[in-house]
C-alpha cells in the first residue's frame, strides 16, 4: 500500500506508556495544533447549508464521499450476495428470562473465488414473552474476545456492578444479536487478503480506496440486518448497533453509512471513532496508520501519517473530514456516545474531552434535521464536559461518561429507556415466580445496588436489615425523622439498612445473590419482604395461589441469607397490614401463617407485630400508617417495631455499646438530582 501511494516513510505514533520518551500528549494547552474541526454545514463551495434538503442532497453526499475515499474505504460494487440459514432454534434463558435463541449462518457466495470462504456467524436472542416483534441490538463481538474475557475475571471489575447488557435488553423486552466480526474479517493486516475483503479482491491486495476492517464489519452488520428484516420476531424498524473500543468505531461507521439502523450506542471508540483526528491528545492518526491499526482504515488513510511521500508530508490537518462529521452522518437518528473514566481503565488515550467536543460540534446537523442535540449552548471549543455519571440524555444526540472502565456496561441502564422514549416502545412485562431472582431494570435501582455493594464491603455490621421501602425508609438519609428514630433505637448494635423501595421478593433475591450480603457475616438479619408481591398485578390472581407463591419467595430469601450468613439468626417479620386495598388482608394472613410454619424458633424466628398496628378487623390503628398511601409506617409505628426487636437484639448481642461501627446510612441515589 505504501508503494501504491508513493510513501517512503511513516511517522511513528505516540506511545501510550507515560515512561516512554515519545509518550502521548495529555496537556490540554498543546491539544489543538491543527485548527478547527471542519464545518459539517458548509459545502465545499463555501456556501452554508440552511435546509434539510441541502443536507441530504448536497452536503451529506460530499461528506460520505470524503470518508469513503480517504478514511474508511468503499464497499466494492461486486461484493457477493449473502444467503442466511438458521442452523438451530432453541428455547433458552437469559438469566431467569425465557428466550428464543437462533444460531444463524450467512453464507457469502464464493463461486467467483472458491479458495476463500466467508460464513458470517450471528446469534439472535429474542424475549420469550413477547406479544409482537421486538427491537433488537446487534452487538459486535468475536469468539476470541469473549473467550479472553471469560478467562480473565479481573476484567469484570472494569465493567461495573450491573447485570450483563444481554440480560438487561431481554428484561426490558428487547432482543439482541451477537455478530462475530472474525467470521467477517479478521482483526489484523495479514487478513486483508482473506475474509470478505480478500474474497471480493480474489485474494489480491487492496487498492487505496478499498474498504478496511471497520467498513467490512459494518457491511457484515448490514447483512445481519438484512436477515432481521425477514424474522417475524424482530421489529426491523427498531434495530440498533453497538460496540466498544474498535467495535465502537465500527458501530459508529455502521450507523453513519446504513440509514436503516435506528439507534447506536458507541462505547469508548477513540481515534477513528468519536475522537477528533485534529486533536493532539492521546491516540493519534499515526497510531492508525501504523502496523497495529492500518487494516481498520482505507489505504488512502496512510497518507495522513506520511513523513516522506511523493505527495508530500501530510498530517491530521489535511484530512477533509473529522469525527464530528462522522457523528453527524447518524443524524437525526438517536446516537448515544459513551465513555468511562481513566481511573478504572478507560484511558486518557481515548481523549474523552475531544470526543465530547466532536459530539457538541455534530449537534448543528441534528438541530437542522429537527432533532435535539446535547442541549449545550457553548461552542464546542469551550463547552464544559458534564460531571461523571451526569449524562446529557434529553435529545436524539446523547452523551454520558460513567465511572467504570473501558466498557459501555454501566450505560445500558440509561441507554435502553432513552431509546424506548424515541421508539415509543412499551415492552410486555415479565411475570416471574416469587422465588426467581430478578434485577430491577430502572437505572436508579441499579445505582442503588452498586451503593449497597459498597456498603456491604465495609466492616462492622452486626445487624443487617433487608426488605423493601418499609425497611429502607427507616435507616435512610432521605427520611431524616425516621433515621433519627433508627439511631435512637439501634445505635451501638452496628445496624445497617439494605432495604430498597419497590422491591419484590424476586428483586431482593437477586440483590442478595449478587453481592449485597457477600462477606458481611452479620449476627442478626431482620427481613421484611413480600408486600409488593401482594399488590403486584402480574402475580397469580387466585388468593391462595398468590399467597403460596409469595411464601415460596420469602422462604427462598431466607435460604439465601442462611447460605451467605450461616451464623446469623434470621428474624422474619410478618407482612404488615395495609388498608389501601382491604382485599389484600386475607392474602397477607395466609402468607404470615406460612412464614410462621417454616420458622424453627432458633436460627429462624418469626416476629409479627400486626396486632399492635391494627385492630382485629385489620383496620389500622390511628397514627400508625401514612394517611395517604395507608401502607408506609409513621415514626409511631416504627417505634412499635423497634420495641419488638430490641429485646431480641439484647438477647442475641447483649446491650448496645457506647460506639457504633456500622457503615454510614445511604439514601435514594436520585434524591440528589
Amino acid at each position: 500500500m505504501m508503494d501504491q501511494l508513493g510513501i517512503k516513510a511513516l511517522r511513528p505514533g505516540p506511545s501510550g506508556n507515560e515512561k516512554d520518551a515519545n509518550h502521548a500528549n495529555y496537556d490540554e494547552e498543546k491539544a489543538n495544533p491543527y485548527g478547527d474541526l471542519p464545518d459539517a454545514l458548509t459545502l465545499k463551495s463555501g456556501k452554508k447549508v440552511t435546509s434539510a434538503e441541502q443536507w441530504w442532497k448536497q452536503r451529506r453526499p460530499e461528506i460520505v464521499e470524503d470518508f469513503e475515499r480517504e478514511v474508511v474505504g468503499r464497499i466494492p460494487p461486486n461484493v457477493p450476495k449473502v444467503t442466511w440459514a438458521v442452523k438451530s432454534t432453541s428455547d433458552s434463558k437469559a438469566g431467569v428470562f425465557p428466550v428464543v435463541e437462533k444460531q444463524l449462518i450467512g453464507h457469502v457466495d464464493n463461486s467467483a473465488y472458491p479458495s476463500i470462504s466467508v460464513d458470517i456467524e450471528m446469534t439472535l436472542v429474542t424475549p420469550g414473552n413477547a406479544k409482537g416483534p421486538a427491537p433488537v441490538m446487534i452487538m459486535f463481538s468475536s469468539a476470541a474476545i469473549l473467550k479472553f474475557l471469560a478467562s480473565h475475571p479481573e476484567f469484570k471489575k472494569m465493567m461495573g456492578s450491573d447485570p450483563p447488557a444481554t440480560e438487561q435488553l431481554i428484561a426490558n423486552g428487547w432482543g439482541y444479536a451477537l455478530l462475530d466480526t472474525s467470521s467477517i474479517q479478521t482483526d489484523n493486516g495479514a487478513g486483508l487478503t482473506k475474509g470478505i475483503i480478500g474474497l471480493t479482491n480474489k485474494g489480491q491486495p487492496r487498492k487505496p480506496d478499498d474498504w478496511g476492517a471497520l467498513r467490512a464489519w459494518g457491511w457484515g452488520a448490514s447483512r445481519g440486518l438484512d436477515y432481521l428484516e425477514t424474522d417475524k420476531g424482530v421489529d426491523a424498524k427498531r434495530v440498533g448497533i453497538e460496540g466498544v473500543s474498535r467495535y465502537g468505531k465500527a458501530a459508529l461507521v455502521t450507523m453513519a453509512f446504513d440509514a436503516r439502523f435506528a439507534v447506536v450506542l458507541v462505547g469508548s471508540s477513540g481515534e477513528g471513532g468519536t475522537k477528533p483526528h485534529r486533536r493532539n491528545f492521546g491516540e493519534q492518526v499515526e497510531n492508525l496508520t501504523g502496523t497495529g491499526g492500518y487494516h481498520w482504515m482505507a489505504g488512502n488513510f496512510l497518507k495522513y501519517g506520511a513523513s516522506e511521500a511523493s505527495t508530500g508530508s501530510k498530517n491530521a490537518s489535511n484530512l477533509p473530514v473529522d469525527s464530528n462529521e462522522l457523528i453527524a452522518l447518524c443524524a437525526p437518528r438517536p446516537t448515544f456516545i459513551s465513555h468511562g473514566v481513566p481511573e478504572m481503565g478507560d484511558a486518557n488515550w481515548l481523549d474523552h474531552r475531544g470526543s465530547f467536543m466532536a459530539t457538541v460540534a455534530a449537534g448543528e446537523v441534528f438541530r437542522l434535521l429537527g432533532a435535539k442535540d446535547l442541549g449545550v449552548s457553548e461552542d464546542y471549543r469551550t463547552a464544559k464536559m458534564p460531571a461523571v455519571n451526569s449524562g446529557l440524555l434529553d435529545g436524539q444526540l446523547a452523551w454520558r461518561q460513567h465511572d467504570a472502565g473501558h466498557t459501555d456496561a454501566p450505560n445500558w441502564k440509561y441507554f435502553i429507556p432513552w431509546a424506548d422514549k424515541f421508539f415509543d416502545y412499551r415492552p410486555t412485562p415479565w411475570a416471574l415466580a416469587a422465588d426467581q431472582p430478578a434485577f430491577r431494570t430502572d437505572a436508579n435501582s441499579l445505582v442503588a445496588h452498586s451503593q449497597l455493594l459498597a456498603k456491604a464491603k465495609q466492616s462492622g455490621i452486626d445487624v443487617y436489615f433487608e426488605g423493601d421501602s418499609i425497611t429502607r425508609r427507616w435507616g435512610a438519609l432521605d427520611y431524616p425523622d425516621l433515621l433519627a428514630n433508627w439511631k435512637e433505637n439501634f445505635f451501638g448494635w452496628n445496624a445497617a439498612d439494605f432495604g430498597w423501595g419497590g422491591d419484590r421478593t424476586q428483586n431482593i433475591l437477586w440483590r442478595l445473590e449478587n453481592g449485597e450480603l457477600e462477606g458481611v457475616n452479620p449476627k442478626v438479619v431482620v427481613l421484611l419482604a413480600g408486600t409488593n408481591n401482594v399488590s403486584d398485578s402480574l402475580a397469580p390472581v387466585d388468593p391462595g395461589v398468590r399467597a403460596a407463591d409469595i411464601s415460596r419467595g420469602i422462604q427462598a430469601i431466607v435460604g439465601v441469607i442462611h447460605e451467605k450468613a450461616p451464623e446469623a439468626t434470621i428474624l422474619v417479620m410478618g407482612i404488615l397490614p395495609r388498608n389501601d386495598n382491604m382485599a389484600f388482608l386475607p392474602v397477607i394472613d395466609k402468607i404470615n401463617r406460612s412464614i410462621a410454619g417454616f420458622a424453627d424458633g432458633k436460627k429462624i424466628r418469626y416476629l409479627n407485630i400486626n396486632d399492635k398496628l391494627a385492630g382485629g378487623d385489620g383496620m389500622l390503628i390511628d397514627g400508625m400508617m401514612n394517611a395517604k398511601d395507608k401502607l408506609h409506617l409513621t415514626v409511631k409505628a416504627y417505634q412499635v417495631w423497634a420495641n419488638a426487636l430490641k429485646p431480641i437484639f439484647t438477647e442475641l448481642l447483649g446491650p448496645p455499646a457506647a460506639v457504633d461501627h456500622a457503615p454510614a446510612p445511604t439514601g435514594d441515589p436520585s434524591a440528589a438530582h
